[in-house]
């Protein structure tokens, strides 16, 4: 579903906003221990969605599914308001134009912008969205995700609600959400801000082992910028990537294959 720009970003403000601020109201009102439970078993489906999901299947395509599984990934993606078409299609552009002016990601322009700017980023149109990701939106399902992806998010946050009242909401939806949006924040910022850069890339990114481990994976950000094609962020053995030990154990069940690893030739021309 297509809004305009102010609309789209009033939207989002007001969510981070009622995010923020349920959580800590949840919080403070003595959540009880079943909450926290709960928040961190949606962190674990949900994360898996926007991370393994968004990210590494819809966005890289680096490894392959069926379309049951495929569906799965986005629906868990979309309980977080996850869109699999909309984070494709911007994403690819985000490592087209990495750290540039027009890199919504970076934080050459700006500690804010760059840590929630990817949220209220709704520049492309509907026709310009379909041409960066036409191998995406050649599939119904993806397509009515798309323009209805906000409908997974609401049903979620209901059924916290319907299962144990206000304060479930605010600590289990809540506080899975903003675990979902800070750890992918501090990707986009620290990862072009900080830390070490083993291959040579046209960008900023660099490889933060504290921001990887609380990412996931993900923190291994220049090995990614380098060869985003690979399923796996980490490319040495000690680069913890738990992201990837998930894909593996799904292929080891027969959920995934075709996995892209990274190539001899790669490792070799770090530095």
């Amino acid at each position: 579903m297509t809004l305009p720009l102010w609309l789209w970003q009033a939207v989002t403000i007001a969510y981070l906003v009622v995010l923020h601020a349920a959580f800590s109201v949840g919080v403070w009102q003595h959540a009880r221990p079943a909450d926290w439970w709960l928040m961190a078993a949606m962190f674990a489906a949900m994360s898996f969605g926007c991370t393994v999901g968004l990210h590494r299947y819809f966005a890289h395509r680096s490894f392959r599914t069926s379309r049951a599984f495929q569906l799965m990934m986005a629906l868990l993606a979309g309980a977080a308001f996850g869109d699999p078409v909309a984070f494709s299609a911007r994403h690819r552009i985000h490592h087209a134009q990495s750290d540039t002016e027009h890199d919504v990601h970076s934080p050459t322009q700006g500690w804010l912008h760059c840590w929630f700017g990817t949220l209220l980023d709704y520049r492309l149109d509907e026709q310009q969205l379909r041409k960066l990701v036409p191998d995406l939106i050649a599939l119904p399902e993806l397509r009515w995700l798309h323009r209805w992806f906000f409908l997974p998010g609401m049903v979620t946050a209901g059924m916290t609600i319907w299962l144990g009242g206000l304060t479930t909401f605010a600590v289990a939806y809540c506080g899975a959400c903003l675990m979902i949006i800070h750890a992918g924040s501090a990707v986009n910022y620290f990862c072009h801000k900080a830390g070490s850069r083993p291959y040579d890339t046209a960008d900023r990114s660099t490889n933060h082992l504290l921001v990887a481990v609380l990412s996931l994976g993900e923190g291994w950000h220049n090995n990614h910028h380098y060869y985003p094609a690979a399923c796996r962020a980490g490319f040495k053995w000690w680069e913890v990537d738990i992201l990837y030990y998930q894909i593996r154990c799904l292929s080891w069940l027969g959920l995934v294959w075709d996995l892209h690893e990274v190539p001899d030739r790669v490792r070799a021309a770090a530095r």
